[in-house]
């Protein structure tokens, strides 16, 4: 940096010998420092008011020790801020630099020092650029299949004392539901349909009516679906369709020992060809409609010996029945919002001379993650069987119930 000249520190001087001679003969220090007088005048700002003093006999800066060492610096600060300023303003020649064009400091480097020469060097400063490219995240996985199980446990519970006027009886009913499905991830494959879809539900229910058995079993279903189909056009397929559906445990009437069901007794199996229509609108709603004009249908029940057969359409002292014909299943499921959701299946199949069909829903209402709560109703219609005095051809089942479930899902 330059130099004060000899002009500009004489001019320092001679203010500085104007200005403060008491302090400068009675201090032990000089009232301005020596070196702020060679500084070079650079100009930052003017001030209005050569000297800010606080009130000497005032309570707003008074401190509890003495404050003779605060206000001798404050006055030494604004004397020689006075005294640069006016050096400045009576002489403008000499202001080296101002605030706002003062030069740009060196830059930082690496003194390499060569004693042949005897020189020093400024080397710039060798600068590391770290490898901060983040790493390539990992493709997610792809799912070629979807799978999406549910699992629930639901109970309904009473007690009725011996006195109650309209009779009943205690029980305690559970009811067990697993489904599974298994489709085809259609975003990685287009133009197949592939659906899998297997249920079973089971319910037990005790009863102090039955003098024989202390629990009844009101609900056996195991169903099994498939589909599998080539695009035709939009969301139109050529599909063939299998279903299955049985039974696993004994029931009985009460307070009696004939069976009325057992293992594959009844057992149904349905295959069909035709075409399928498949709607899917997010996960909020699925439908899908299979229509099959070609259709085998085929009855089994493997104990005839003690069970009537003609319960389930089959022929006296057979196994089996079979018969062609046609069918057709609609599925629906539609999420209202994350905790009511519907779920339908309607299902008929006619041979030309007489008509079976299912239709079954189911409401779920949703408390909580693990909570839910579900209304179920089966109507079952069905032509194959004899006439019944008072439903006719028309069977029903209704079941409310609240309980725990799991839910497993695999997205895309």
């Amino acid at each position: 940096m330059k130099r004060m000249t000899l002009q500009a520190c004489m001019t320092l001087a001679l203010m500085l010998a104007m200005s403060t001679p008491a302090i400068a003969q009675n201090s032990e220090k000089p009232a301005v420092e020596p070196d702020m007088l060679y500084a070079p005048l650079v100009y930052d700002n003017y001030s209005a008011e050569m000297s800010m003093k606080p009130a000497q006999n005032g309570e707003l800066y008074a401190l509890d020790a003495g404050d003779g060492w605060l206000q001798e610096a404050m006055d030494n600060a604004d004397r020689s801020r006075a005294i640069r300023q006016r050096a400045m303003i009576d002489n403008p020649q000499l202001v080296s630099y101002n605030a706002n064009r003062l030069p740009a400091p060196p830059p930082e480097g690496v003194i390499d020092a060569n004693p042949r020469q005897g020189m020093l060097t400024i080397a710039p400063p060798q600068v590391v650029v770290e490898d901060v490219t983040p790493p390539e995240a990992p493709a997610p996985p792809v799912h070629h299949w979807l799978h999406v199980f549910n699992a629930s446990l639901q109970f309904t519970q009473a007690y009725i004392s011996g006195n109650w006027y309209q009779g009943g009886e205690n029980n305690l009913a559970l009811l067990g539901n697993i489904n599974w499905n298994c489709n085809l991830n259609q975003d990685l494959h287009p133009n197949w349909l592939f659906n899998n879809a297997l249920s079973y539900k089971l319910g037990i229910a005790t009863t102090h009516g039955d003098s024989i058995r202390k629990y009844l079993i009101n609900e056996d279903n195991f169903l099994f679906t498939s589909q599998l189909g080539y695009k035709a056009i939009k969301n139109w397929y050529y599909s063939a369709m299998l279903q299955f559906t049985t039974q696993f445990l004994n029931n009985y009437k009460t307070n009696t020992r004939t069976m009325t069901a057992a293992f594959l007794s009844p057992a149904e199996l349905n295959i069909g060809l035709g075409m399928t229509y498949s709607y899917k609108k997010a996960d909020d709603r699925m439908f899908t409609l299979a229509i099959a004009p070609l259709s085998y249908n085929l009855k089994y029940c493997r104990n005839i010996t003690d069970i009537d057969p003609t319960r389930f359409g089959i022929d006296a002292g057979h196994h089996c029945k079979s018969a062609f014909g046609s069918n057709f299943e609609a599925k629906l499921l539609w999420r209202f919002n994350p905790n009511v959701m519907l779920t339908s299946r309607l299902y008929m199949f006619t041979n030309y001379q007489y008509v079976q069909g299912d239709w079954e829903n189911t409401l779920d209402l949703s408390i909580g993650k693990y909570l839910t709560t579900q209304l179920f109703t089966h109507l079952r219609f069905d032509r194959s069987r004899a006439r019944d005095d008072d439903w006719n051809y028309w069977q029903f089942k209704e079941i409310l119930s609240l309980g725990i479930i799991y839910r497993f899902a695999t997205v895309n």
